[in-house]
């Protein structure tokens, strides 16, 4: 798999690591914001302005017996489930329609394979989709790359087509496969740069470098999560193989690709909703 360009490294700071020039508040998360509120602003750690009991409210009184208190008849609803939005009034006419989410199970477009593409990729294409439907299945896509010595389980091939397709149908068109291709190439490329050893194994040093390359800064606690996921011996040995370090890469890259979407100011922060929470983490847990 050599013979072509590599990829060019990114440049500047890694995504998930802070500016230079940033500060940072040195008041501890949750403690009460400093100074009195802005004007207009109320403040989470204000005095309640009327205390509990009242003595200005009037007190319980029952006709029967003057010390009891009256019955409550009211009844609280039942609370709505969490994730449910949450009810709105619309004056009498009927809700706006309201956008779906994006389905993972969306229909796959069909593509073509880019201008100028390699004809041993097109021919490895065409070699798997063996029906001509221009599209292959992940079982087809696991054989395709095995002829290019790139032997990888289903889990790592399910998260190969999601990351480059954004659904969960599992086929891909000559497009994404030529994607998926070129994307294999530069990062066994890096892999190799980083196992010096060539004991075709890499370190938690060497895959925090290697993310790094990426554009991928994450934290010690992070590093270790990953080790330990994707060493195949449950952790023990701290290192990590070429075909976990490819699945580890499409999960550090997919996940950090759906967050950078919500944090647009890359600030380092995002809101999600439940149903976008879920529907960003649960392709890569049921791949």
């Amino acid at each position: 798999m050599s013979g072509y360009p590599p990829n060019q490294q990114p440049s500047g700071y890694p995504y998930g690591a802070p500016p230079p020039s940033q500060s940072y508040s040195s008041a501890p998360y949750g403690a009460p914001p400093q100074g009195p509120p802005h004007p207009g602003q109320s403040s989470a750690y204000s005095v309640v302005s009327t205390p509990y009991s009242d003595p200005s409210a009037p007190p319980y009184t029952n006709p029967s017996d003057p010390h009891k208190p009256p019955k409550d008849h009211s009844y609280s609803q039942p609370s709505a489930p969490y994730g449910a939005p949450a009810p709105q009034s619309y004056g009498g006419y009927p809700p706006p329609p309201s956008a779906p989410y994006g389905s993972p199970f969306a229909a796959l477009v069909p593509s073509a394979f880019p201008p100028g593409t390699d004809p041993n990729v097109i021919a490895g294409f065409r070699a798997a989709d063996q029906d001509g439907s221009g599209f292959i299945d992940d079982k087809e896509l696991q054989r395709a790359l095995s002829s290019y010595n790139q032997s990888f389980s289903l889990r790592t091939v399910h998260l190969l087509m999601y990351l480059f397709t954004n659904t969960n149908t599992r086929k891909i068109g000559p497009k994404e496969f030529v994607q998926v291709y070129y994307s294999l190439q530069s990062w066994r490329a890096i892999f190799e740069r980083f196992d010096r050893d060539r004991s075709g194994k890499i370190d938690s040093v060497e895959l925090r470098e290697a993310l790094l390359s990426l554009g991928f800064s994450v934290s010690p606690t992070v590093l270790d999560l990953l080790v330990s996921k994707f060493d195949k011996s449950g952790g023990k040995n701290k290192a990590i193989e070429y075909d976990n370090f490819i699945e580890c890469c499409l999960t550090v890259k997919g996940l950090t690709e759906k967050f950078k979407e919500k944090d647009t100011a890359y600030s380092g922060s995002a809101t999600f909703t439940y149903e976008s929470f879920m529907l960003t983490v649960l392709p890569f847990l049921i791949a």
